[in-house]
């Protein structure tokens, strides 16, 4: 079957999209691109391929809405126990005893590459359900996608998406509307939302705990190398890094330690 783009066009987008993103696509994944770019042609009324990457050189709104199209969105609520039983029992217990020794009562997590929301609301759940009250928490959730942050910040979900939640955080944390449930306003007011390509720095600093999961796996070794190590400047001196299970810092030029717990493994800053 002949492909959808020339050798010269996967070429001419593969490097476009790198450049602006950094996520990789080889000829193993080469028809999702194509794919995504039918679709974009036909929704843009572009008559060929040529003419919508010169769209896209001159219209950064339709880039990003390019860019949105290429990136997988898939997610739920408490994804990985393993990763939040760790949160609960390790790294909670760990930074609260070295954080009151500092009379510091400030705890912020950053959720990269949080598509739909729920990783961030589950993370913003487990803080506000285990740490004590005197503690400021913030949460911010960050995506690539227009689309899912616009859900993200909506904060309401069918029943269908609802799956993994605790019994203790649905009844308290939730409230039940017809067809789906919606977030209640005590864990959306410690959580917010923000545009953000990990291509570049995010602005943000002193985070305690990051969150970017199955989202390097979509970038080539350079380019995660560099996501990594900006990582490293935004997090605190005592702060701790998760990354997906099929995701390793194996490898890279990194200052990050390797932490192995009861439940799963994660990284360390320690300075």
């Amino acid at each position: 079957m002949e492909n959808f783009l020339s050798d010269k066009e996967f070429e001419l987008f593969k490097q476009l999209i790198y450049n602006e993103s950094g996520i990789h696509f080889s000829n193993s994944n080469r028809t999702i691109l194509e794919s995504r770019l039918k679709e974009r042609l036909r929704r843009s009324n572009t008559s060929s391929v040529m003419e919508y990457y010169n769209k896209i050189l001159k219209d950064k709104e339709e880039l990003k809405i390019l860019l949105d199209s290429v990136t997988t969105n898939l997610t739920r609520f408490f994804r990985n126990t393993l990763h939040f039983q760790t949160l609960e029992n390790y790294v909670i217990p760990d930074l609260v005893e070295y954080k009151e020794q500092r009379h510091d009562f400030k705890m912020r997590v950053w959720s990269a590459g949080c598509s739909t929301g729920e990783e961030p609301y589950s993370i913003a759940m487990v803080l506000k359900d285990k740490l004590d009250p005197k503690y400021r928490i913030e949460v911010i959730g960050s995506d690539l996608s227009l689309k899912s942050l616009m859900i993200a910040k909506e904060g309401f979900y069918p029943e269908s998406r609802i799956g993994g939640v605790p019994e203790k955080y649905l009844t308290r944390f939730f409230e039940k509307k017809r067809d789906g449930y919606q977030i209640k306003e005590e864990i959306k007011a410690i959580t917010r939302f923000d545009y953000h390509n990990l291509k570049y720095d995010s602005g943000l600093r002193n985070v305690d705990i990051l969150f970017c999961r199955n989202v390097i796996i979509y970038f080539d070794k350079a380019a995660q190398e560099q996501v990594i190590n900006r990582f490293w400047e935004v997090m605190t001196n005592h702060s701790y890094l998760f990354i997906g299970h099929s995701e390793s810092l194996f490898g890279m030029n990194t200052k990050f330690e390797f932490v192995k717990t009861k439940w799963a493994t994660i990284y360390r800053k320690f300075v």
